[in-house]
């Protein structure tokens, strides 16, 4: 029976082991980040059931070495940018904070796509307020709006970057035609798109993301759960390595491309800890290979 064995690991900041990234060239970041949307109510919406909880997982995070964190104005809504602020301010220099505006949040699961160029600003400047900041290293359009014209979110979003009030921009589920188009308005440092060992419909934008020197932030990258069926050739892979599904599945995608910056998200101290202990494992390459051609 293979096991999965570590690399030789840093101890004190474990997510170090990752490996970095510079997005936009100048942001130095471990690969392995949080999402922090699970931090929040039910449905996304409200508090979490355990505050405290929710702030000692955001403490957690950084004490493990995460320097990346992710998140939106859209969750909770709000309730995540605040928290994030509790927990962390002031932050440590390296710390890299990502938000997201171009969503209402009419109820719990519930989310309406709003790029009109007043409520994207007007998301901005509650980010900033909320999270404690001058200007946000990150804001990334959660999507773009098809009842506005992508010229007037993008073109809002650069001017918020020439007024210093973000310093990268970066995109939600696009396409490449997407990307292309904008890149000709500003400049786009990274793409956020849905990407897991199970859900690889985002392989194009992958690729381009790589010949770019664009950050590929795959969200949803455990498939919240679903990865670990017994029944799963992921499952039977991680049993016979003797780790969770969950830590096999982080440590492929980080093998699967140096742009690749994982956002696994959780509200428990103990799975955060799981999770980030995935960036010391070595993975056989027969089970790399194996995992990536099942379909």
């Amino acid at each position: 029976m293979h096991t999965a064995s570590a690399k030789p690991a840093s101890t004190t900041r474990p997510a170090s082991n990752s490996g970095d990234f510079r997005i936009g060239n100048d942001l130095r970041v471990y690969r392995l980040g949080f999402g922090a949307m699970r931090v929040t109510g039910k449905g996304i919406w409200g508090e979490p059931r355990d505050r405290q909880e929710s702030i000692r997982v955001l403490q957690r995070a950084v004490e493990l070495g995460v320097n990346f964190i992710d998140t939106a104005d859209s969750y909770g809504p709000h309730v995540s940018e605040e928290l994030i602020a509790q927990a962390l301010h002031p932050y440590p220099s390296d710390l890299v904070i990502a938000t997201k505006g171009g969503f209402d949040r009419p109820g719990p699961d519930k989310w309406v796509e709003n790029g009109r160029p007043e409520h994207l600003r007007k998301a901005c400047e509650g980010s900033l307020r909320r999270l404690r900041l001058d200007r946000i290293d990150l804001y990334q359009l959660h999507r773009i709006d098809s009842k506005v014209p992508a010229e007037d979110q993008l073109g809002t979003l650069r001017d918020l970057q020439a007024q210093g009030k973000i310093k990268h921009i970066g995109l939600s589920e696009v396409s490449v035609k997407q990307i292309q188009h904008a890149q000709k308005i500003v400049p786009v440092v990274t793409v956020q798109n849905r990407y897991s060992l199970a859900d690889r419909g985002s392989e194009d934008v992958l690729k381009f993301c790589e010949r770019a020197g664009v950050g590929f932030i795959p969200w949803f990258p455990l498939a919240a759960g679903k990865l670990s069926g017994s029944a799963s050739s992921i499952a039977k892979a991680a049993s016979q390595l003797k780790i969770t599904p969950s830590q096999l599945a982080l440590a492929w995608l980080l093998l699967r491309s140096p742009v690749m910056l994982p956002i696994p998200g959780t509200s428990r101290v103990a799975h955060l800890e799981e999770n980030i202990a995935a960036a010391a494992l070595k993975i056989p390459e027969v089970t790399v290979r194996e995992l990536g051609s099942a379909s």
